[in-house]
């Protein structure tokens, strides 16, 4: 049955209106939003590719849930329900609920953190580098080298560098090394899976140095996903036992539960270490809430232990890595230069290719967002030099390693009809992409700056 259509497997049982704005109205939205789409109000966007965090749609089961949640402030039976979920999960014995993963980053890296630490991962996430550097730590990536190549193939190009991780531990000195993340799937690095064998390699190169191994899970599901088909010894293993194997090797986890847990909001720490576990909890209690709900409430919990049963049915994650990889394979059909292999929750498209006329002080990324908004009010996130690019103590600019724009898919969301609609802009913007101008900054913040930057075009 390979030759058939995958099909969305679930019907829909209630919709949400999408305002369809004029090119007239979206030119005026987006100057008002100062060319940063993360400052567009939501009812101004047609189809939202800026992130699959917290924009999944629930099913009917994590619904009824909701309405089962128990408000208790300790010992709800909704916490009793989460805590058992992601204890059969994880296997971890200590789990400290959190309003979201970076909540739970907070927690974690600022107690193991501080100046004179380093922290090494297949590759940052934005807000784990943030919290990292809040400490006064240093975060320092240890992608493969084929990662840097968007159109080369590698069927796990999310790994980390095992052979520069151990030079790099040699070099600051274990004691010096807070932990080693390992984000599953990559997130920055094209949301691109890491094998089990690279989770492995890294558990006994950090067992061996007495380092701390933590997992960044938020997107495990659809890791487990790519180990099954790609690695062998899996393709018999179900996906909740290839996630339950990785759980296994690290020391503990941090998961956004808005990933996939297929949740709107939540998110958790888990340990092994007791120790660890209650330095944690003391900070919980002061920041997030006590130690039974941390910062959620007992709905939320309620839909958080349903949804981590719900995305390891092989149904759903089918469907989801398909119709991701079917946005991919369209765009690059097509000539679109994208990270390829395409990830899991997103289609990743290289700017800095796709528009050569634009330097990067320009912002090539940026043009690319603000094109997709303003031909067809799609909304995506550059993940590029606006994200990671630097001023060097000289002054210089500091470019991002790559200019990309992610489209990250929600989760249960949008169908095919939607997709092939962003198929189509691209195809329009192919057409006029000598066009396109570069944006300059004109504010950042100290941190983050993606998130409230302003920009202007550069008028040619």
């Amino acid at each position: 049955m390979h030759h058939k259509t995958t099909i969305e497997p679930f019907r829909i049982k209630v919709v949400e209106q999408i305002r369809l704005s004029s090119e007239d109205e979206r030119r005026r939205y987006l100057a008002e939003a100062q060319y940063n789409p993360f400052l567009l109000k939501s009812e101004q966007v047609i189809i939202d590719l800026l992130t699959d965090s917290g924009t999944s749609a629930m099913s009917a089961e994590q619904w009824a849930g909701i309405m089962r949640g128990d408000e208790s402030y300790a010992g709800a039976a909704s916490w009793q329900r989460l805590e058992r979920a992601i204890k059969d999960l994880t296997g971890y014995p200590y789990i400290l609920p959190t309003h979201q993963g970076r909540a739970a980053e907070h927690l974690l890296y600022s107690r193991i953190g501080g100046p004179g630490k380093v922290f090494f991962s297949n590759t940052h996430f934005d807000t784990t580098r943030a919290n990292i550097e809040f400490s006064g730590a240093t975060a320092i990536d240890l992608p493969l080298d084929i990662a840097r190549y968007p159109e080369e193939y590698h069927p796990f190009k999310g790994n980390l560098n095992t052979d520069a991780l151990e030079a790099a531990i040699a070099q600051w000195g274990a004691d010096n090394v807070a932990a080693v993340i390992l984000t599953v799937t990559n997130n920055s690095g094209g949301g691109q899976p890491v094998s089990m064998a690279n989770a492995l390699n890294v558990h006994d190169i950090c067992r061996r140095y007495g380092v701390l191994f933590i997992l960044d899970a938020c997107r495990i599901a659809e890791n487990a996903y790519f180990i099954r088909h790609r690695e062998e010894g899996y393709a018999h293993k179900s996906y909740r036992e290839i996630a339950q194997e990785m759980f296994a090797l690290a020391d503990g986890c941090i998961m956004s539960a808005k990933k996939d847990a297929l949740v709107n909001m939540g998110g958790f720490l888990a340990l092994k270490d007791l120790n660890l576990a209650l330095q944690c909890r003391t900070v919980l209690i002061i920041t997030e809430g006590y130690s039974t709900y941390g910062g959620l409430s007992g709905r939320d919990m309620e839909a958080i232990a349903i949804g981590l049963e719900e995305v390891f049915d092989p149904d759903y994650l089918h469907y989801r890595i398909r119709s991701t990889a079917y946005l991919g394979e369209k765009l690059r059909d097509m000539g679109i230069p994208i990270i390829w292999p395409v990830g899991g929750h997103a289609v990743y498209v290289d700017a800095k290719t796709f528009y050569p006329h634009i330097p990067v002080e320009q912002f090539p990324g940026q043009a690319l967002v603000c094109e997709l908004y303003l031909k067809a009010g799609i909304r995506s996130c550059e993940i590029g030099s606006v994200m990671f690019g630097k001023t060097g103590t000289d002054g210089q600019f500091i470019p991002a390693a790559m200019e990309l724009v992610r489209l990250a898919i929600p989760r249960r969301v949008y169908t095919q009809s939607h997709v092939d609609y962003v198929v189509e802009t691209f195809r329009e913007l192919m057409q006029e992409r000598d066009r396109a101008a570069g944006y300059r900054i004109v504010y950042e913040p100290p941190f983050l700056r993606h998130f409230t930057a302003r920009f202007e075009p550069v008028q040619g």
